[in-house]
């Protein structure tokens, strides 16, 4: 188990992914959090269910945050 802090993450927020989607798109927008996170990719609209764990492993990076903050 890790003793990291949960990943601040918001409905709204555009997040980029390590590995691109078969669709060639990297980006994707947080549609649900909680122990699964749910995203949806704004290239092709495929909506994908993730651990919180696997997707706090495979985010590269917070584009767009819904409070203003970028981080």
């Amino acid at each position: 188990m890790s003793n990291r802090e949960p990943l601040a993450i918001h409905v709204g927020d555009r997040v980029r992914l390590r590995k691109v989607h078969p669709c060639g798109g990297y980006e994707w927008e947080v549609t649900r959090t909680g122990a699964d996170i749910g995203i949806r990719c704004l290239t092709c609209g495929r909506r994908v269910m993730l651990p919180r764990s696997k997707f706090e492993k495979q985010v590269k990076a917070i584009l767009d945050a819904q409070d203003g903050q970028r981080d």
